[in-house]
């Protein structure tokens, strides 16, 4: 199972822009190296993040084999309303994972 770093604030002001990021752990298999007898190792990498707010989606990133291991993104929205952020990243070989937070806007 992969793990995931969340940092969100707790608290908000209404209307103040908030910044957003998280890391997962993967280990991002392209399916373009070989092993040492020259199989070729078969491509795992996380394929899509979608981050939602309150049900609104409001980021998503398609990601493709040259992407790094342990994908970190960092983005921001506008506190509009108490509620849950809800991170989702899916994957090769049934892979699946999410997480969420609550943030409480004042």
């Amino acid at each position: 199972m992969a793990r995931a770093l969340i940092n969100v604030p707790a608290k908000a002001k209404k209307g103040e822009i908030i910044a957003i990021k998280t890391l997962i752990s993967h280990e991002m298999e392209t399916g373009y190296r070989h092993d040492n007898v020259g199989k070729a190792i078969p491509r795992d990498i996380i394929s899509l993040f979608v981050c939602t707010y309150n049900g609104a989606e409001i980021f998503r990133a398609e990601l493709f084999p040259a992407i790094a291991a342990n994908p970190f993104f960092t983005f921001s929205t506008i506190a509009t309303e108490s509620g849950t952020i809800t991170f989702e990243w899916t994957g090769d070989n049934g892979f699946s994972a999410a997480e969420s937070v609550t943030i409480t806007v004042e």
